[in-house]
């Protein structure tokens, strides 16, 4: 009886959520920003008439309260202003072009609460117009109210945010003017009805909006793909009429085939072989495989083939071969209109299908290219036979931390990450070049015609930043990194091989730089890269030939200042390089797996000389990170312990910040079992590395030993490191910890540091590190009260310079030159005073009208040295003027 309309087709849209379907959001969406743009374009052009339509209606009902009601003019007339001032808003919203720069979910958004304040206040003046008297002139002012709603509504309908702010307004107005019973339920019911239909029609014109974007660039993608495709790709396209004669054949390829031997009549080879028979044309590889039927039968039986293997009929002995596809033709009624089809060349392919023997190309878990198709690739971009020279980029790129996620949550949940870090490489790279995965998480990018600096930082920025965002495996939430090294040809290499080296060298050094950034490859890489091979086989040699020592450096209380430990510290004396910092070769050792036996060494060496110290004098020993991730570390260290027979309790074990960095439960369970051994825990380095405080709450430290980061300078006048030292011991106070400053130097650091509450020091002031013998001899002198010595005062970077000043002596001013400053003090010469000044107050004048408060330090021979009354900023006091003529004082 009644036909069914067909149903709009509307696409699941999971991430299209409620404000984004109302335009209240920003959508990632061009196509729907666009339709909003429109939409909101025509209430642009409608509302003028819905801005008259509310003037009008003021005025009306302005009139009649005027002529029938005069007690009503003024809410009348606050009705009507709050009407013209949000229609105008909606107007300037719409319409303004200055509010046309604006981001459309925030018009969206101004234009919906525009639309609930005018239609709650075009109900509200409703509601008003039942006051006046009845007959005419109610009607009049009721018709003009609901014309206006009316309008507005229509107006409105493009934009569904503002619809639905129109209903808001309507529902809650009129559940207050109607008070408590059965109206505000059935508004609040009408209103639900009308949200329902404005959420679906939101959704109809989200999925239309998309579709239509979608419609409209899939024809004109095609066709540009088709003639890219045709003009430049390896493809052709070619058509034949219902005897098998072509009628169309890509230009590329009508030149690229012979004309037949023999041709039939109607064939022209000068106008592209128009004419010419198929089968003239091609001839099949007759050892392909699946070519028992020839062109000649599919043509008669019309019937389809594809991916045969042809070459020129006309050429005996054929070095060019294509690959060729067609279809029969069917018109709309049925009726076979000849053969449509395609082809490519196969030339290349078939050489590197005999070359490889079709080994696969691709990684089976990521899908991207794997380690021999990007060698393949590297090499034939490479192989440049004619034109221009183009350079070619490489990226070698490693994830970090993605050790931790294989060992937390297991190999599948790290094969899963692996899939997303392949997907965000190929939206992030795209086709400006070859992604691949050279196994592991290792993987690799080739980018011809690329070797612009600034271009290829920016690609490795956007490639860090994309990688290192939250992935979602398995319910839980993972963070990585990742590092990249660069290479460049020719600067970095004309072969792959080269090339590949280079970019892995570049990338050792962005993982020695901290990890998460990208380094170009430099020829000093090269040679560091050896100096470290050299310098790895060395340590091989002196970890089995015993080469190391233990020096120990004295660890004083602040309050007793009697040494209570020492920090065990290994040193190398390397046979032609000398003395070898363990800044130097302990990466290296974590690097090449020697760590392990080092550290070993160390503490068992440690605990054996600790054990011949005094009762209450302890020993610390620095644990690397690989070690301490060693679920063997506490046997290693009970049985340290048991072989030297130290008590538990003066062993400390010093760890850095870096443990933190893949925190999991095995780094709970390593800081129960060493704990539970008895063993003091110091935390080293605080403040330099990961800088969280989360894993204090949980870390069962004794100790925090502040960077000498913190503690040089601090003594200094402005400096604020006194302030960080102050912060830290507070908080380690309020925990319970004990703190060590590391790196004092100078004599009046100790005071600070003692005054700022540090419980122990550590450095130079208190003497280098020394051999066993020495701390034997040092815990037996003076009860083991440690000496001060070194530089007694710490003073600010002085700048020389030869600059005129005036200096105000006793209320005489004297010209002087500056001969030396810094923040806290200066040099001047010139000056002559009678007596002795030392401890005067004075006055300098380095800037015009601008005096400086100081104190005379001491003088000798006409020179002087001041001590400024609060710090100076030396970089704002300009070029020096011109030096004048001093004149003498007294």
């Amino acid at each position: 009886m009644f036909s069914r309309s067909p149903a709009i087709p509307l696409r699941d849209h999971p991430d299209a959520t409620s404000l984004i379907l109302f335009g209240l959001v920003e959508s990632d969406e061009d196509a729907w920003s666009a339709a909003q743009h429109v939409r909101l374009a025509k209430v642009g052009a409608v509302w003028p008439v819905a801005l008259i339509a509310h003037l009008v209606a003021a005025a009306i009902v302005f009139g009649v309260s005027l002529a029938a009601r005069p007690a009503l003019i003024a809410a009348v007339a606050v009705h009507a202003g709050v009407i013209a001032l949000l229609s105008g808003a909606a107007f300037a919203t719409v319409r303004s072009r200055t509010l046309r720069e604006w981001p459309i979910h925030r018009r969206n958004a101004v234009l919906a609460t525009c639309a609930a304040g005018l239609s709650a206040a075009l109900l509200s003046l409703l509601w008003v117009t039942v006051e006046l008297p009845g007959g005419p002139i109610e009607l009049a002012g009721l018709v003009a109210i609901v014309g206006a709603i009316s309008v507005t509504a229509i107006t409105l309908y493009a934009v569904r945010a503002a619809t639905l702010g129109f209903g808001i307004g309507l529902a809650l107005m009129l559940t207050l003017l109607s008070g408590v019973g059965i109206a505000p339920v059935v508004a609040i019911a009408a209103f639900a009805g009308f949200a329902a239909v404005a959420y679906r029609m939101a959704r109809i014109d989200y999925a239309l909006a998309l579709d239509h974007a979608d419609q409209s660039s899939e024809g004109r993608l095609a066709m540009k793909l088709m003639a890219e495709f045709e003009n430049y790709g390896p493809g052709w396209f070619w058509e034949a009429d219902r005897r098998g004669r072509i009628t169309y054949i890509s230009p590329k390829m009508a030149h690229a085939l012979p004309p037949p031997s023999d041709p039939e009549e109607g064939c022209d080879p000068s106008s592209g072989l128009v004419g010419c028979i198929l089968t003239d044309l091609f001839r099949m590889d007759s050892e392909a495989p699946g070519t028992e039927r020839t062109l000649a039968f599919h043509l008669s039986s019309r019937t389809s083939f594809s991916d045969y293997s042809v070459c020129a009929a006309a050429d005996p002995a054929p070095e060019r071969w294509w690959s060729m596809s067609g279809r029969p033709v069917i018109d709309e009624i049925g009726r076979f209109q000849g053969f449509i089809g395609t082809g490519f060349d196969l030339t290349e392919k078939r050489k590197a299908d005999a070359e490889i023997n079709r080994l696969a190309l691709f990684d089976g878990l990521t899908g991207l290219a794997n380690r021999q198709r990007m060698r393949l690739s590297l090499d034939k971009t490479l192989a440049q036979q004619a034109g221009p020279y183009r350079p070619t980029a490489l990226f070698l790129m490693d994830l970090d931390r993605f050790k931790a996620v294989n060992d937390t949550l297991g190999h599948q949940a790290g094969d899963l990450l692996l899939k997303q870090v392949a997907q965000r490489l190929t939206r992030v790279v795209g086709d400006a070049g070859l992604v691949g995965r050279l196994g592991g998480d290792e993987f690799q990018v080739v980018l011809p015609g690329v070797d612009n600096r600034d271009t290829l930082s920016t690609l490795s920025r956007e490639l860090i930043l994309a990688l290192s965002q939250p992935y979602f495996i398995s319910g839980a939430s993972v963070s990585i990194g990742c590092s990249i090294g660069i290479a460049i040809t020719p600067q970095h290499g004309k072969d792959s091989e080269t090339l590949i080296r280079n970019a892995d060298l570049a990338l050792y050094a962005a993982k020695a730089d901290g990890r998460g950034v990208h380094r170009f490859y430099s020829d000093d890489m090269l040679a560091g890269a050896k100096s470290r091979k050299q310098l790895e086989d060395d340590l091989r040699i002196a970890v089995t030939e015993g080469a190391f020592h233990l020096c120990y450096q004295p660890v004083v209380s602040t309050k007793s200042t009697r040494i209570v430990g020492y920090e065990a510290l290994i040193r190398w004396n390397h046979p032609t390089r000398g003395p070898v910092s363990p800044a130097d070769f302990i990466p290296i050792a974590e690097e090449c797996g020697l760590i392990e036996a080092i550290g070993t060494w160390v503490l068992r060496t440690a605990c054996n000389a600790a054990a011949r110290w005094p009762a209450d004098v302890r020993v610390a020993v620095n644990v690397s990170p690989i070690q301490f991730a060693n679920p063997a570390l506490p046997a290693l260290v009970t049985s340290a312990l048991a072989q030297s027979g130290l008590p538990a309790n003066r062993l400390e074990l010093e760890i850095t910040e870096g443990v933190f960095l893949d925190e999991s439960a095995s780094s709970d369970q390593m800081f129960k079992a060493l704990k539970g051994i008895g063993v003091r825990l110091a935390l080293d380095d605080f403040g330099t590395g990961y800088s969280s405080l989360g894993y204090l709450r949980t870390a069962p430290f004794d100790k925090i030993k502040i960077d000498q980061s913190f503690v040089k300078g601090a003594a200094e006048p402005g400096n604020r490191n006194a302030a960080i030292i102050k912060a830290i011991v507070m908080l380690a106070d309020t925990l319970g910890m004990e703190t060590t400053a590391e790196g004092v130097e100078l004599q009046d650091e100790i005071a600070l540091v003692r005054d700022l509450g540090c419980s122990h020091i550590q450095g130079y002031v208190y003497g280098r590190p020394v051999l066993n013998e020495v701390v034997m001899e040092q815990l037996s002198t003076a009860a083991g009260v440690a000496t001060a010595a070194g530089f007694k005062t710490s003073r600010a970077p002085r700048v020389r310079m030869l600059r005129s000043a005036r200096l105000l002596v006793e209320d005489t001013l004297v010209d002087v030159r500056v001969r030396d400053i810094s923040t806290s003090g200066a040099m001047v010469e010139g000056l002559m005073v009678r007596g002795d000044p030392t401890g005067a107050g004075v006055s300098i004048e380095l800037v015009d009208g601008q005096m400086i408060g100081a104190q005379i330090r001491w003088l000798r021979d006409g020179r002087a040295g001041l001590a400024f009354d609060h710090p100076v900023d030396i970089e704002r006091l300009g070029p020096p003027p011109l030096v004048r003529g001093m004149r003498r004082a007294g």
